[in-house]
């Protein structure tokens, strides 16, 4: 299948300014770019579809440029954003820059042997930072009305609003940006550019700036942007309050993997088509399989181990898959200690002294002091229905624990039921 029909089928594309572009993105041989905003050291989940779209266009036969914005990223994006961002430092932007630089790396060729597909890692304060402000107005800002920077639609939101205003630093990213494109063009080729389709206003302000400063027509692309059912962007964890990075440091393949394991049923026909390589008749399969037995969860499972793999390697989604899995199981006791701590880093904990647990503690107590039981009564009713485990061995009322049975020598895993979990550090 051409990649017409492949993003077609995946739903990568909202807007596009010539329809044939896709044509000639299947026959090959396009350079197009897309921009990532430094804004920190990682890119993000949100990050990978674009990453994606990169590594299908080089796929198809085409040269990708990912373009680091080092120069934009000290004036920053104000595109739906309530409020102006805080502006970063040029030692910042640089270290961050580099952070991305390694992550692009795992995804696409930059090779020389990719020959005339060989991938581009550029930043544009190469061109940013150098062209003087004066040569910048009269060259480039004369060919941009104030009437096109108006009529977008995130600068009209920001300037309806009574709250926050619209600084001119902000008004004037979308002409850097364009200039970007008209770089891009003269030095490497580019006709095209990609983004999501909150990037809209400003790729077409670029088609339009590289047209009047070199005659040379270019188009521009933009794909949906993945968003959660309460509306908020795909990407963010329980609260909307933190991203989940693709940097390992930062989250770990174990909490990427039960994040999107844990994606609702509503968002997995897109994960599935924008994140992950799978084919169409797989990804088919799974729909059917979200609608027929959604407690099964095949789909996210999928997601999770492609996604993870495509991030991370093979060996780091088969041990989160199976770190998942230990949750449950007695190979808790295989997990290294980092691992360990990952599957259980949201259960609530309490530290006790070596000397308490060596002489033991009846199950019933242990429940009980680990608020997985009001009472004792309560307590021992848990344990003669049978769902009371340590370490994931089944306990009953005689049994009693003590720190023998600590992992590491220094953690017990006490559940009750399928979610109810404490963590036990023995001090």
């Amino acid at each position: 299948m051409n990649l017409r029909d492949d993003w077609r089928f995946r739903g990568l594309v909202q807007q596009a300014t010539d329809d044939a572009v896709l044509d000639r993105l299947s026959a090959g041989g396009v350079t197009a770019y897309i921009g990532f905003d430094p804004t920190a050291s990682s890119l993000h989940l949100g990050s990978l579809l674009q990453i994606n779209l990169l590594r299908r266009l080089q796929l198809a036969g085409n040269r990708p440029i990912a373009l680091a914005g080092g120069g934009t990223g000290l004036i920053g994006d104000p595109s739906f954003k309530d409020v102006e961002r805080p502006l970063l430092s040029l030692e910042q932007l640089r270290a961050n820059v580099e952070g991305i630089r390694a992550q692009l790396g795992r995804f696409l060729d930059f090779s020389p042997g990719a020959g005339s597909t060989q991938a581009l890692l550029l930043n544009n304060a190469d061109w940013l930072t150098t062209v003087p402000l004066t040569e910048f107005l009269r060259d480039v800002g004369k060919h941009v009305t104030v009437n096109q920077m108006m009529a977008k639609e995130s600068v009209k939101t920001r300037l309806d609003r009574d709250d926050v205003g619209l600084s001119f630093t902000e008004f004037a990213y979308s002409l850097l940006q364009a200039y970007d494109f008209v770089r891009l063009n003269l030095d490497h080729g580019c006709t095209l550019q990609l983004g999501g389709s909150d990037q809209w206003g400003n790729i077409t302000i670029g088609t339009d700036l590289v047209r009047k400063m070199t005659g040379h027509v270019v188009d521009g692309i933009t794909s949906p942007l993945l968003l959660r059912a309460d509306g908020q962007k795909f990407g963010k964890s329980e609260g909307g309050n933190e991203r989940v990075w693709l940097d390992a440091t930062l989250t770990s393949p174990f909490a990427l993997h039960q994040f999107l394991l844990n994606a609702e049923d509503a968002t997995t026909p897109a994960l599935l088509r924008f994140f992950t390589f799978l084919d169409h008749a797989t990804i088919l399969e799974l729909d059917g399989a979200t609608r027929t037995a959604p407690q099964k969860r095949q789909a996210q499972r999928a997601i999770a181990n492609a996604v993870v793999e495509l991030v991370h390697g093979g060996d780091a989604a088969r041990q989160a898959e199976r770190a998942g899995e230990a949750l449950f199981a007695e190979s808790i006791h295989d997990l290294d200690e980092a691992t360990l701590l990952d599957v259980v880093a949201d259960a609530p904990s309490s530290t006790w002294s070596k000397s308490e647990l060596d002489v033991g503690v009846e199950a019933a107590t242990l429940l009980v002091r680990c608020g997985l039981a009001s009472s004792r009564a309560e307590a021992r009713r848990f344990l003669e229905q049978g769902g009371v485990y340590v370490n994931n061995v089944r306990v009953d009322a005689t049994t009693r624990v003590d720190g023998s049975a600590a992992l590491h020598g220094r953690y017990l895993l006490v559940r009750r039921g399928r979610r109810q979990l404490h963590l036990v550090v023995v001090a």
